[in-house]
C-alpha cells in the first residue's frame, strides 16, 4: 500500500508531554505533517482525524523503544492491521491510550496502521502516537512516491471483505475476522502495484438492501450516511474505478417476497453518470459477481446487462467484467485471492493500466 502526505492544518502544540507510559512521552498529533495517510479522510482544522472507511492507512517512522496509540470517540468495533518493521498483528481500537502490542528495541522503526474492519462496523478518532520524549519521528520513506496507479472500488460486503476470515459460516458479531485488507479489492491493488480506496458497505444496494440507506445516497460522502459531509473527491482521482453492486437488491427483495426493484437499472445508470462527472478521466469498470446473486441470479443479471449496455453506448471509457469465481457464503480469503487474480489478469489483458 502506498501512502500520501495528508495536508490537514498543523496545530501549534505539535508535541505534548504525556504520562501514559512509565517513562516521559510526547504526543505526535495526528495532523503532524510527518504522518502519511491513505484513504478517504475528511480534512478538518482539528489535531485528530476520524477514521471511517476500511483500508484507511496511517504511516510514520519513529525512534525509541516505546510506543502507544491515542484514540477517542470509538463507535462500534474498529480493528487495524498494525505493522511495525516486519511484525504484523491486529490492534483493537479503544478510547484512550493503547500501548503497542509489538515489543520494540531502541532505534528507528517504521509504523503502519491499516483499518481492516469496514466503515459500517465502527469508526474511531485517531489522535496520534506517544513516543519517548527524547525520541523523534520522521515521514515514512515512501511518502514522496506518487507514481503508482490509483484504483477506487465501490461495492457491498463482497468488496468490503466481510466474513472473509470466518469459519464455515458467516458471522457478524466479531468484526475482527472481516478483513478489508484481504478483500479482492486490496489483493487486486497489490497484484497491480497500485494505490487504492475501498468505499463499500455490507448489505447496501442500489435500490434496496439490508441497510437504511442506498448506495447512490452515500458513494460521495465522508461516511456511509447521506447526512455525512461530502467528501473531497478531487483529492483522489483514480485511474480505474470499479463498481460491484446488486447482490443486496436481489437478496433482500427475494427475502421480502418482492419483485426485483424496477428502478435498479435507472438508479444505477444515474449514479455512474454522477461518478463520471466527479472522475472525468477514470476508466470505469462495472463488475458483477463474487456470490450467488451476481453470478447466477436470473433477476439481477438482465438488469445489470441493461446498465452496461446503456452506459457503454455513451461512455467510451467504461467497460465491464463478470467474475467467473463465486462463493455460496461471503468470499473467504481463498476466494478473494482467486477473484483478484482473475481481475488483475483481465486488466492486464485489456491494457487498462
Amino acid at each position: 500500500m502506498k501512502f500520501v502526505a495528508f495536508t490537514a492544518p498543523l496545530l501549534a502544540a505539535a508535541f505534548i508531554l504525556s504520562s501514559c507510559q512509565t517513562t516521559q512521552t510526547k504526543l505526535v498529533p495526528a495532523n503532524d505533517a510527518r504522518f502519511a495517510y491513505q484513504g478517504r479522510i475528511q480534512a478538518t482544522d482539528t489535531a485528530s482525524h476520524e477514521i471511517v472507511w476500511q483500508s484507511t492507512g496511517i504511516a510514520i517512522d519513529f525512534e525509541g523503544d516505546s510506543l502507544a496509540f491515542d484514540f477517542s470517540d470509538l463507535q462500534g468495533q474498529v480493528y487495524f492491521d498494525l505493522t511495525i518493521d516486519d511484525a504484523t498483528t491486529i490492534l483493537t481500537a479503544a478510547n484512550g491510550t493503547i500501548p503497542s502490542p509489538v515489543p520494540l528495541s531502541k532505534g528507528r522503526h517504521s509504523l503502519s496502521l491499516v483499518k481492516r474492519s469496514e466503515a459500517s462496523a465502527g469508526t474511531v478518532r485517531f489522535n496520534g502516537i506517544h513516543i519517548p520524549s527524547t525520541a523523534d519521528a520522521q515521514a515514512p520513506a515512501n511518502v514522496t512516491q506518487h507514481t503508482a496507479p490509483k484504483l477506487l472500488f465501490f461495492g457491498d460486503s463482497i468488496t468490503a471483505g466481510a466474513c472473509n476470515e470466518d469459519g464455515p459460516s458467516d458471522q457478524w458479531d466479531d468484526r475482527s475476522t472481516h478483513n478489508a485488507n484481504k478483500s479482492y479489492a486490496a489483493l487486486t491493488a497489490k497484484k497491480l502495484g497500485a494505490d487504492y480506496q475501498n468505499i463499500a458497505v455490507s448489505g447496501m444496494g442500489i435500490s434496496m438492501g439490508y441497510t437504511e440507506h442506498t448506495f447512490p445516497q452515500i458513494w460521495n460522502r465522508a461516511a456511509p450516511s447521506p447526512d455525512a459531509p461530502l467528501a473531497d473527491l478531487s483529492s483522489y482521482q483514480p485511474d480505474l474505478l470499479f463498481v460491484n453492486l446488486g447482490e443486496n437488491d436481489d437478496s433482500f427483495s427475494k427475502n421480502q417476497s418482492l419483485p426485483f426493484p424496477a428502478d435498479y437499472a435507472d438508479r444505477y445508470i444515474d449514479m455512474v453518470r454522477q461518478m463520471r462527472v466527479a472522475y472525468p478521466n477514470a476508466k470505469i469498470i462495472l463488475l458483477r459477481g463474487g456470490m450467488f446473486g451476481g453470478s447466477q441470479s436470473e433477476r439481477l443479471i438482465p438488469q445489470w446487462e441493461k446498465v452496461v449496455a446503456t452506459l457503454e453506448a455513451e461512455d467510451s471509457k467504461l467497460t465491464h467484467y463478470a467474475f467467473q469465481h463465486w462463493s455460496s457464503t461471503h468470499p473467504r480469503v481463498a476466494d478473494t485471492e482467486i477473484m483478484a487474480s482473475e481481475l488483475a489478469a483481465w486488466i492486464r489483458a485489456e491494457n487498462l493500466l
